[in-house]
């Protein structure tokens, strides 16, 4: 990424050598690290202030963060995220996937959730910086659909109380080992169609990646799972018609006649890197990829006329998914067995990220 702005210079701070996790235990809990369960040795920290603006940029051992209770992230919700990888390559080498890309997304939540927007140049250094001190986390090329997650996040902190945008907040990143998303092996998931809640409504914030979406989901998710689902689909607010995404991963549709259809970023989605990734890879192939309303009718009608062949779900933690099963109030829809556009998509785009196909795209940036 072409920039000007100075990179920045992080600070390490250790207790000690003993502090770090020994070798030998991070090879063994590498063996089966399931996901967000586990975190490496260090952590990035930058502070900003209204009047200093981003300061104090470091590196520290990962531990508790220390915050006053009335801290406006625990009372007026200020807080988004982000998701990524970091892959290892057959040669030793560590990449992460269109983090550009990241950075522009976590400025358009922070400009939502009136937040301070971080230079791009700020994130691409502390995740460079992070993977680099605590490279022995990242699993070896070739165990699989492994990699090393990277969460960057930024918190209100300033302590006081009154409904108005914090004086003061934190960027950190903290790093997971992770293993493959799908542990038994891909299998298509089930999706619950949510008629009694909504993700986001125009003017919200269904296009930030912020932890309060996400909250919001959680009551669905639970509906869903009770009615033996794995996700929940959300539908528009205003005439709830319309298909938008599912708690934490975008939609495609499949037509037998070559066309690919994804709902449109209307603002109350949010705009996936996977997802965007993956409109390119599928109009370089010739499909006709489409951007546009998506009703529920659609789909329902098009999977039991035949036209719809194949429906999949894509986010950064499982790449992409394929949807089995649709169930709502009322009735439920098995998906067609066909996967072959999927699937070949989801190989396309893992080959790109692990080094094993050529990066025409200039997607990959190295941090080791």
């Amino acid at each position: 990424m072409t920039t000007t702005s100075p990179s920045t210079s992080f600070a390490v701070t250790e207790r000690d050598a003993s502090s770090r996790t020994p070798p030998e235990e991070i090879a063994r809990i590498l063996q089966n690290p399931g996901f967000g369960a586990v975190f490496t040795d260090h952590m990035v920290q930058v502070e900003w202030d209204r009047g200093q603006g981003w300061h104090d940029a470091r590196i520290v051992p990962y531990g508790p963060l220390q915050l006053d209770p009335s801290a406006a992230v625990f009372h007026y919700g200020q807080e988004i995220f982000e998701g990524m990888k970091a892959y290892r390559h057959e040669d030793g080498s560590v990449w992460t996937f269109r983090p550009e890309r990241n950075a522009e997304r976590l400025n358009a939540s922070a400009r939502r959730l009136a937040l301070p927007e971080l230079p791009p140049t700020t994130f691409l250094d502390a995740i460079k910086e992070l993977v680099t001190l605590d490279q022995g986390w990242v699993p070896e090329a070739g165990s699989g659909e492994t990699s090393l997650y990277l969460r960057p996040f930024m918190i209100a902190t300033e302590a006081a109380l009154g409904v108005r945008p914090s004086n003061k907040a934190l960027f950190s990143v903290i790093a997971s080992p992770a293993g493959s998303y799908f542990a038994g092996g891909l299998t298509p998931v089930s999706l619950w169609v949510s008629d009694l809640y909504v993700r986001a409504a125009p003017g919200g914030t269904g296009a930030a990646k912020c932890g309060g979406n996400y909250a919001a989901s959680l009551a669905s998710q639970a509906e869903g799972i009770e009615h033996g689902c794995d996700q929940v689909v959300f539908l528009d607010a205003t005439e709830h018609r319309y298909v938008e995404e599912l708690g934490g991963m975008n939609l495609f549709f499949v037509y037998a006649d070559g066309r690919v259809v994804t709902p449109e970023l209307t603002g109350t989605i949010l705009a996936g890197v996977t997802r965007s990734s993956l409109v390119e890879l599928a109009r370089e192939r010739g499909l006709d990829v489409q951007e546009r309303k998506f009703t529920i009718d659609e789909w329902r009608e098009g999977v039991a006329s035949g036209e719809i062949t194949e429906v999949f779900a894509c986010g950064t933690a499982a790449v992409i998914s394929p949807v089995g099963r649709l169930a709502w109030n009322g009735g439920e829809l098995t998906m067609p067995d066909s996967h072959e556009v999927t699937m070949s998509l989801r190989q396309e785009l893992l080959d790109i990220q692990y080094g094993r196909a050529e990066d025409s795209h200039g997607w990959l940036y190295r941090l080791v």
